[in-house]
């Protein structure tokens, strides 16, 4: 974060999109609003290079030069993610072969990231345009691609390497087909030019290692188009991309418009974000009555948790669906939220609504009159706000107790072996997730391959079904010195390989969790403490562990639900069966008294999200999700920083519908 000492506000901004010449207006509207930064060029390499090696940087120019003139900063975008015409004619194979067969050109993300053709081609539009514009002194920074995952690459070259990544990872033939167990139905091999293509497979393991490596395309890909930007970059410009999440749509399966949901499956964020100097991110969240913040800030936690740094919001919602259009007050109160996470700045998606094309009503701050419209009237108090507090919100920091932990191995695994046609694993991430941010107990969202856990003094795992022994063994010792540990039900079944464990379940924890079990099933008529169960139930058995609650019904009554086991100087919990979100919450109160934390007195809607400021002081933020008016206890004394009030610790303050209060405390933390 040392390259962003401001914060960011801004919107993406494409001149070439543009039915008419308006580029000043434009500029002027933003420097009205305070939009101090623009993203560009990440999407119009046919337009930068229109012919092959013809480039034709003058949309890019002309930007640059008005957003100079108007003291806005510039994102360069390389333009990868959507290949030209020429190109795909020059090699066909250039797009990409998936499960589904042979890609088409039309789209975007539909080229083969490993296909030889493409990286040169896509390696010289990055240098011309990087060495054309690392110059410019509003140029801060670079967004390397779009959005990136490996895009369902499978084809004859994606299956040399994963040929050649498999000899690597396990030596020898034998090696392979032991681990996956491919002696059934005759899927074993005698040599690694055997391997059949992964788009045929049946056997979840092999299909599972294959999704793994393809993640690591997707990382080893932004890691070489960072390299070749380093080469061109001054001192304290960034290199950023902008991660996204799993997405779920508001309606049918395949529409376009939804929201960020959990974890994404396509790439490993945490291998990828070795390519960033700064974390970057697209969330897209519901609006109107549907604004809880939940996506807001488990994507800002995702991130944030990625460096234990502050990231940067390149894609926010501004108009969009008719989902979206937000009340009065929502764009503000987003817009806070991302900073209450953690964020370095706000972008929106877009600037101006799009004319023609897939994303015409992806709306932008401006409709497609262009004209100022209430959206784009809070933008600018928003922009205000902003300048007026950069100083001080600028580099928060902040140290949560409590950490989820996610794996996105554990993604496609359950996909092969489903808890439940109605619930998936990120179903379960954020069941436990959204319950934890309702009760304000803030977490870092962390993934399996995250090993510095000192911090934290309880741990979660929402259905970690795949968990290799190293992560068992971390698990164990953090108990035994006096840490807390939550597990759901479908954690901690298989190692990394998806061979489910032939030892008692939870596998090799069994004296850690002080149960076992053997069975499970579908919940039907049964109830846990007067709430209902669903969608899966283990039969837990405690040994030394205590039943904290029991299945209610005539025949699973003897088996716990819910245990509780002192471990070491620590404890463990475990929940056996998905229960309605306000059971769930009762029993991570309960595990987070036993680590020693305790939450505030308020609940959702209204939310409390800390930090620290670069002088030192603590920065509380209090958010109200509601269309109601809330009133709290100040938590602490101090200044509220929006109305310049000074505060004494406990008076009581209120919360406007859709508000937002942020306090400064008077004393260094």
């Amino acid at each position: 974060m040392k390259d962003v000492k401001y914060l960011i506000f801004g919107a993406a901004y494409y001149e070439e999109y543009m039915p008419c010449e308006r580029l000043e207006q434009d500029m002027q509207m933003m420097a009205d609003a305070g939009l101090n930064t623009i993203r560009i060029a990440e999407s119009t390499w046919s337009t930068e290079e229109p012919t092959p090696g013809c480039f034709d940087f003058s949309h890019v120019d002309r930007v640059i030069d008005a957003a100079e003139r108007h003291g806005v900063q510039v994102i360069v975008g390389t333009p990868t993610y959507a290949v030209p015409h020429w190109l795909v004619q020059m090699d066909p194979d250039v797009l990409a072969t998936t499960k589904g067969g042979k890609n088409r050109f039309g789209p975007r993300q539909n080229m083969d990231i490993t296909n030889p053709t493409y990286r040169s081609y896509a390696e010289r539009i990055i240098r011309a345009l990087v060495s054309h514009t690392a110059g410019r002194k509003n140029v801060i920074g670079y967004q390397i691609d779009n959005e990136t995952k490996h895009y369902g690459t499978a084809g004859a070259g994606a299956l040399r390497l994963f040929r050649r990544w498999m000899r690597e990872q396990y030596q020898t033939i034998e090696a392979v087909n032991q681990a996956f167990g491919l002696a059934y139905w005759s899927d074993s091999v005698t040599r690694f030019d055997d391997l059949p293509d992964p788009t045929g497979a049946v056997n979840a393991s092999y299909a599972c290692a294959f999704a793994r490596f393809q993640r690591q395309l997707a990382a080893e890909f932004l890691l070489w188009q960072s390299n070749i930007v380093k080469e061109y970059l001054r001192p304290g410009q960034f290199i950023t991309q902008n991660f996204d999440y799993d997405w779920k749509p508001f309606g049918a399966p395949g529409q376009q418009n939804g929201y960020s949901w959990g974890v994404q499956p396509d790439i490993n964020q945490w291998d990828a974000a070795k390519a960033l100097t700064l974390i970057g991110t697209d969330i897209y969240c519901f609006a109107q009555d549907r604004l809880t913040g939940r996506e807001i800030a488990f994507g800002g936690d995702v991130m944030r948790s990625l460096r234990q740094d502050n990231y940067l919001v390149l894609e926010s919602q501004a108009q969009a669906f008719k989902e979206w259009l937000p009340y009065p007050g929502q764009l503000r109160l987003m817009a806070y939220s991302h900073l209450a996470s953690g964020a370095c700045g706000v972008m929106y998606w877009n600037w101006h609504s799009i004319h023609n094309g897939p994303e015409s009503y992806w709306k932008g701050l401006l409709s497609h009159d262009l004209l100022p419209n209430p959206t784009y009237e809070e933008a600018c108090q928003i922009g205000r706000e902003f300048r007026r507090l950069s100083p001080t919100l600028t580099g928060m920091k902040k140290r949560n107790r409590i950490a989820l932990v996610v794996s996105t191995d554990t993604v496609h695994t359950l996909n092969w072996f489903p808890t439940d046609r109605e619930v998936g694993y990120n179903d379960v991430v954020h069941w436990v997730y959204d319950a934890l941010y309702d009760l304000n107990l803030e977490c870092d969202v962390i993934y399996v391959q995250q090993t510095d856990w000192e911090q934290y003094d309880l741990v979660v795992f929402p259905a970690l079904y795949t968990a290799h022994r190293e992560l068992r063994e971390r698990v164990r010792a953090f108990v035994e010195r006096g840490g807390t540990v939550f597990a759901t039900f479908r954690s901690f079944v298989a190692d990394e390989n998806v061979k489910i464990a032939h030892e008692p379940l939870p596998a090799g924890l069994t004296d850690v969790f002080g149960m076992t079990y053997q069975q499970w099933t579908q919940p039907v008529n049964v109830t846990v403490e007067g709430s209902e169960a669903s969608h899966w139930m283990e039969l837990l058995r405690p040994s030394a562990a205590e039943a904290v609650s029991r299945y209610r019904h005539k025949y699973w009554g003897e088996y716990a639900a819910v245990t509780r086991n002192r471990y070491g100087r620590g404890t463990a919990w475990y929940l056996g069966t998905m229960l309605p979100p306000e059971s769930l919450k009762q029993y991570l109160l309960a595990a987070a008294a036993d680590a020693g934390i305790e939450p505030p007195t308020e609940r959702w809607p209204v939310i409390l999200r800390s930090g620290v400021g670069q002088s030192g002081k603590a920065l509380h933020f209090a958010l109200n999700y509601s269309s109601e008016p809330a009133a709290l206890p100040s938590p602490c004394s101090g200044v509220e920083l929006l109305t310049g009030r000074v505060c004494q610790k406990g008076e009581a303050l209120h919360l406007p519908d859709w508000g937002v209060l942020i306090l400064e405390e008077a004393e260094k933390s």
